[in-house]
């Protein structure tokens, strides 16, 4: 139960981090393509966490808040590269890390966290399918 916590804690933080990652970014994208791709992954992700939320209540666990220096880091990230330029391919520039980013800590976690239960590893499944499939359509705004 202990590893199923922690991977739902940690898939919690993540979708959070990626739900508000893309609030950030929305002001900048023109294209309907892209805004669309975008509110998928972020309606996607909220129901995501809504379901993470879920489960760690039914363990009697809290959820977990992004750690908070790693969101000052995306977000003087993401500003900064959008006060250079704010151009949709710097939107997807960043978004496009902020993907790999997820994927790679998901995966970390499915591997350090075995013992989780599978509902839960196949949560962390779900999640690292949306941001491979968004990292996707990121590529064509590139």
């Amino acid at each position: 139960m202990n590893d199923t916590v922690k991977l739902l804690k940690e898939c919690n933080a993540g979708v959070k981090m990626g739900v508000s990652s893309i609030s950030r970014v929305m002001p900048y994208v023109k294209s309907n393509e892209l805004k669309s791709s975008l509110n998928k992954c972020k309606d996607q992700h909220a129901e995501l966490g809504d379901r993470t939320h879920k489960m760690l209540l039914a363990y009697k666990a809290e959820t977990k808040e992004p750690h908070a220096i790693a969101r000052v880091m995306s977000d003087m990230k993401i500003r900064g590269k959008l006060m250079m330029n704010n151009s949709e391919k710097t939107v997807a520039d960043v978004m496009t890390d902020g993907c790999n980013m997820g994927v790679k800590s998901l995966s970390k976690y499915l591997n350090q966290y075995k013992n989780a239960t599978e509902e839960s590893k196949n949560i962390a499944r779900e999640i690292i399918s949306s941001e491979q499939r968004l990292n996707e359509v990121l590529r064509y705004h590139l």
